[in-house]
Order: C-alpha cells, then sequence, then structure tokens
C-alpha cells in the first residue's frame, strides 16, 4: 500500500500492521471511511492482501459473498444518510439566517466596547490594559483595533 493514501489518524498505522487472513475489525462502519468511495476503495484494498474486514455494530464480515454484498449496501445507505444530514443542517441554518439570526459565539467586542477601546487608546492608556478594562484578550482587542491604529 502506498504511504498515506487513507488520511485517517492511525489508520496506515493499523494497515500496516495487518497480515494476509488477518482481520480488520471496527466497532462501526462510519469509523473507518468518511464517504463510500473511500470506504469501498480500502476494502478493496484489504481484498488484494487477502485481509477481511469486519464491523461489529453493523454485522459485516467480508470474508462471505452475502458480507461482501451487504458491505457495499450499508456503506451507500451511511453515504446518503450524511448527505441528507448535511442537506437539513444546511435547510436550518438558512431557515434561521431568514428570521434574522446569526449562528456562532456572541461577539465579545460590541461595537460601544470598540469605540470605548478607542477613545481609552487616544487617551494613552496601554492596550493590555484597555483589553483587561474591557474584559477580552489583547488579540481580541488588536483584531478589531489593529496595532496601526491606536496610536
Amino acid at each position: 500500500m502506498s504511504g498515506s493514501r487513507f488520511d485517517r489518524p492511525g489508520l496506515n498505522e493499523v494497515l500496516s500492521h495487518l497480515r494476509e487472513f488477518d482481520s480488520l475489525v471496527v466497532w462501526r462502519l462510519d469509523r473507518l471511511g468518511r464517504s463510500v468511495k473511500g470506504l469501498v476503495e480500502l476494502i478493496e484494498d484489504l481484498a488484494k492482501r487477502k485481509i477481511h474486514f469486519q464491523s461489529i455494530t453493523d454485522q459485516i464480515d467480508t470474508s462471505t459473498p452475502a458480507g461482501r454484498f451487504f458491505f457495499h449496501v450499508m456503506a451507500s445507505l451511511s453515504q446518503m444518510e450524511k448527505e441528507i444530514c448535511l442537506q437539513r443542517t444546511a435547510c436550518g441554518l438558512e431557515a434561521a439566517r431568514k428570521l434574522g439570526r446569526v449562528g456562532g459565539r456572541k461577539r465579545k467586542m460590541t461595537d460601544a466596547k470598540i469605540d470605548s477601546a478607542k477613545k481609552l487608546l487616544i487617551a494613552g492608556t496601554a492596550p493590555k490594559d484597555v483589553a483587561k478594562h474591557l474584559g477580552v484578550s489583547l488579540p481580541t482587542l488588536y483584531r478589531w483595533i489593529p496595532a496601526a491604529t491606536m496610536s
């Protein structure tokens, strides 16, 4: 197998230890790959090396013809489930935006804090003290008021 073909942390190391007639056992199919194509490529690679695959939760065992068929069905269903979930999430975010909602964390630097910080900096207060007074970190202060504009 060539280098780092599979981009899952630790997977390449595990694959390098497998020998002919071993079985790669995982808890669930989705723990092994991110896409049907990736899963199929991995299982084909294992098959070429005469290594079997088993998924405990999905009850898949590629050492049998029925198991290999079931693997392809389950991999396709997993991919479809992932895509439906992504689609629903995108629709939900779009609906929320239409209602005026914005996702993510609330801003630490409000417009009032930015104005206050600018006044304090112009008055000669040290940026470190301004950040402490406003309850933000120094990098946050610099993100909203670049150092070039502080003098």
